[in-house]
């Protein structure tokens, strides 16, 4: 581990951060510049912001205890004026972080403009190296849909069904409870898309979701990892998943289905415990639910657990996401069997698929997605690499985790199309 005396990534100049209170600006989205465009919208609410005002890179198992590090000096250091004091007004990095300790990626991102708005409170913050003025807000130009072709042939389908076959052959030799495996699409286009116009797609057709956009990965994950405000903790939990069928009442039946099985049931537990177990250190006064709810996205639907907490030491909201990467839900159980089996039959570089995604505020609070719902840009920007996962325990079929993919990829996969 560096040390930030002698380190010269500790030598930060001091940033000046002004928050004001702004009339609503209207789609936060559709506020976004054609470059540098940063995002965490929810409902309606969240942040968007542009620009560079300070960023840190790391790769390595230290990853995250080297990124705290470094943004509790550069907070440290800043001199800020927040007439908001709101979570996410006054200095905010947005950050996300790569599925692997191996790979690289891993990146916080300090914008030079923020545009935030949460229950009807809307605030502007500007970030430098000296004192600025308010740019003043505008919808920017449209962002325009490009026609994509996805590259999945029946050859790469049939692969992943044996991975998967041979993940329950390990399963049932007792080597492991779960594990979860992921495969990757690719949409490729004639020329550069435009992240804005999936973002603004994804923003409006699942507002339950939280949609993000952080160097070149976004997307609309349904699953908080760790949201932390005034020691408050929070992380949702989603495993087991059913696809819609379109038809309200076929839905309810299949909802009750969901709840039912054994099969996705089990899954749950393993997700929820790993949760807890990470969280019990850091929390008192935890709240686990004894069994979970049936969350209904447009798509799918998932058996979800909220569980809470009252922090009991000092802790950023990175940090417990650090505690919390990577959960049963995207790893499996016990996690390092699994991540080992990841690594072992997956055949792909994750990057950041199913790593933490989010902000982050001065006084360490901040919420953590996991990274799903998700599409990585690649190349000069007319390759996107779609991301979808499942969770494989010893009744796991095959074919039904290869559909249930399927329904995963349908977020970025429609928000994409023209």
């Amino acid at each position: 581990m560096s040390n930030p005396v002698t380190d010269p990534r500790w030598e930060i100049e001091p940033l000046i951060v002004r928050t004001r209170r702004i009339d609503d600006p209207g789609e936060l989205i559709s506020l976004l510049p054609d470059s540098g465009q940063l995002a965490w919208v929810h409902g309606g609410d969240g942040l968007v912001g542009w620009g560079r005002a300070a960023q840190f890179g790391w790769t390595g198992p230290e990853r995250f205890d080297e990124a705290d590090r470094w943004w509790r000096t550069l907070a440290n250091r800043a001199v800020v004026r927040d007439d908001i004091e709101a979570p996410g007004s006054g200095l905010v990095a947005f950050g996300t972080f790569t599925f692997s300790d191996h790979a690289d990626g891993s990146l916080l991102v300090v914008p030079e403009v923020v545009v935030g708005r949460r229950d009807g409170v809307c605030w502007l913050t500007t970030i430098g190296r000296a004192i600025t003025a308010a740019p003043a807000l505008e919808a920017a130009s449209p962002a325009r849909a490009v026609a994509v072709a996805l590259d999945d042939d029946d050859s790469r389908r049939a692969t992943w069904r044996d991975i998967v076959a041979t993940a329950v052959d390990r399963i049932t030799a007792d080597e492991l409870d779960k594990v979860v495996l992921a495969r990757s699409v690719d949409a490729v286009a004639d020329e550069a898309i435009d992240v804005r116009h999936p973002l603004r797609r994804l923003a409006q057709e699942y507002p339950s979701c939280w949609t993000f956009h952080v160097d070149g990965f976004f997307g609309s994950t349904p699953e908080m990892l760790v949201r932390l405000e005034g020691g408050l903790v929070t992380s949702r939990v989603l495993a087991g998943t059913i696809r819609r069928s379109g038809d309200d009442h076929r839905d309810l039946a299949l909802a009750a289905s969901l709840a039912r099985s054994s099969k996705d049931l089990e899954e749950h537990e393993y997700a929820v415990a790993s949760v807890a177990d990470a969280l019990a250190p850091a929390c008192t006064g935890m709240n686990v639910p004894e069994s979970p709810f049936v969350l209904h996205l447009p798509n799918v639907m998932h058996l979800a657990t909220d569980v809470t907490g009252v922090l009991r030491e000092e802790a950023s909201a990175l940090s417990l996401a650090a505690a919390l990467h990577p959960s049963a839900a995207v790893g499996g159980t016990p996690t390092t069997d699994a991540v080992e089996l990841i690594e072992e039959i997956e055949g792909m570089d994750r990057g950041r698929y199913a790593g933490p995604v989010g902000w982050i505020g001065a006084n360490g609070d901040g919420e953590w997605g996991i990274g799903l719902r998700s599409a990585q840009v690649l190349e000069d920007g007319s390759r996107v690499r779609l991301f979808a996962g499942c969770g494989i325990v010893a009744d796991s079929v095959p074919a039904d985790e290869l559909a249930e993919s399927d329904a995963k990829l349908v977020p970025v996969r429609t928000s994409l199309e023209s």
